[in-house]
């Protein structure tokens, strides 16, 4: 249901300009259910909500715009749970990696002490550190020892560490872009998350802003018009400052 929610508003939600894509500051769940609430709340103040200028066709879209949302958000939750997950993975292969790294060096280095080209290429390869150094140091050191591999012979060096050199460079290159992918700052997915979450709080914003002049005077009406989350923290925000100012005291 979420996925043809979403179809049918994808255009619009695509539409909006990126300058004015909100980002969230208010959990994306908590919001959905907040506006699922919102949409059973005001049903019964429908007059009075037209009455104070609500445009009804708000209330009536937001159904919509909030399972657009929440479809959105789903696949977004799936790509940072991804990324996340590469990430980890990568914390925990790539000491490994940069310790083959290392010791392909400290034997390179031994073995082409001799020979000045191929010294001088080795120096070349172990400049730098950073993570996609070491992916392609192990690219270039197997390269370069299976094209000069006598000297390496001769101290008695593991041929099949330059096989292991060139799989983990391609393995951990992959698992470096998954785990980048991208620091999730500048990822498509998540604007277009944050433009269906801006489509939605632009009809709960509204809706709550004619119920809470509507109901001014009624708290009981009024309290469907304001969002407990928010409620919740200026609470929190009040205790600890009335904390602080006490202990000041």
């Amino acid at each position: 249901m979420s996925k043809e929610q979403f179809d049918l508003k994808q255009a619009i939600i695509e539409a909006i300009p990126n300058d004015q894509a909100v980002y969230p500051n208010i959990p994306v769940y908590t919001a959905l259910q907040e506006s699922e609430d919102l949409i059973v709340w005001c049903i019964p103040d429908k007059d009075r909500l037209i009455k104070a200028s609500l445009d009804w066709l708000l209330a009536e879209d937001l159904p919509l715009r909030t399972g657009a949302l929440r479809y959105i958000q789903s696949q977004w939750q799936k790509e940072y749970k991804s990324v996340k997950d590469a990430q980890k993975e990568w914390k925990q292969q790539s000491p490994r990696a940069f310790q083959l790294r290392d010791n392909l060096l400290h034997d390179f280095f031994h073995a082409y002490f001799r020979f000045p080209d191929l010294y001088a290429r080795t120096q070349k390869i172990a400049e730098g550190d950073s993570n996609a150094d070491m992916i392609q140091d192990l690219s270039d050191l197997a390269a370069l020892g299976k094209a000069n591999p006598e000297p390496l012979l001769a101290i008695s060096f593991d041929e099949t560490q330059l096989d292991a050199a060139a799989e983990t460079s391609e393995q951990m290159a992959v698992l470096l872009a998954n785990a980048n992918g991208d620091k999730l700052t500048n990822n498509d997915l998540r604007l277009l998350r944050d433009k269906a979450y801006t489509h939605m709080k632009e009809a709960v914003d509204e809706i709550r802003r004619c119920g809470q002049y509507v109901f001014w005077k009624d708290e009981q009406r009024m309290k469907g018009y304001v969002s407990q989350y928010y409620k919740k923290q200026a609470a929190k925000a009040a205790k600890a400052k009335a904390a602080k100012a006490k202990v000041k005291a």
